[in-house]
């Protein structure tokens, strides 16, 4: 089987974008490795309270979905931009030469959140053939409240033309995506149970499942 690195800018991004995905891929039996970019920290700003808090949400999510290992680059949350590159590039190379995926997943680059636009170009970076020649393929997800929301005029929108079946696995993501209690809200708003449903069922029909995620594919090499 194959390894797998799953990129989130922050936590819950990835189970918003492919939870269902991740918990099929583990029960494959293919080893997932879950690669936060930032985190909460007192230099960024954050309370004892709220680091504590997501610490926990991290570790019960971790060990539901059953990572092979979480790797946490610490960076500030909303505030990458204030970073040079090269110094969310090279902690991101370090641990992709370690690891040694043979799939990338990441965030869609016209996101609305600055944070999903540079990991996504970092990773781009982490993934060059002719640096990374084991990384045979790497996808793009969509974020709600973020891909949704990258209105940008020159951008074509997220197309995607990957769907993968969740079908077996949406109740669980769902149940993952309430350990992140403090990232939810009552529909509409978008990062919600109902909202995340709907959208798995919207995909679904889409590749006549009852569920389904949906990827852009970026590479392939083959």
């Amino acid at each position: 089987m194959s390894k797998i690195m799953i990129v989130a800018p922050h936590a819950d991004d990835e189970t918003l974008g492919c939870g269902g995905t991740i918990l099929k891929l583990i029960a494959q039996g293919h080893e997932v490795h879950w690669l936060l970019v930032t985190g909460m920290s007192a230099s960024s700003g954050f309370s004892k309270q709220q680091i504590d808090s997501r610490k926990n949400e991290i570790y019960r999510a971790a060990k539901v979905y059953g990572f092979a290992k979480v790797h946490e680059l610490m960076l500030p949350p909303a505030r990458l931009d204030t970073l040079a590159l090269g110094q969310i590039i090279d902690p991101l190379c370090q641990i992709i030469t370690e690891v040694k995926p043979e799939q990338v997943f990441t965030a869609y680059r016209n996101d609305a959140h600055s944070d999903h636009q540079i990991v996504y170009d970092a990773v781009m970076s982490a993934t060059k053939s002719f640096r990374y020649p084991f990384v045979k393929k790497v996808l793009a997800y969509e974020t709600m409240s973020e891909t949704n929301f990258g209105l940008k005029p020159e951008d074509g929108g997220f197309k995607p033309n990957v769907f993968i079946d969740i079908g077996l696995y949406l109740q669980k993501k769902l149940e993952i995506l309430s350990i992140f209690s403090s990232e939810l809200g009552e529909f509409p708003f978008p990062r919600s149970i109902k909202a995340l449903e709907a959208l798995a069922h919207i995909r679904g029909a889409q590749c006549n499942a009852e569920a389904a995620e949906a990827f852009m594919l970026i590479k392939e090499v083959s």
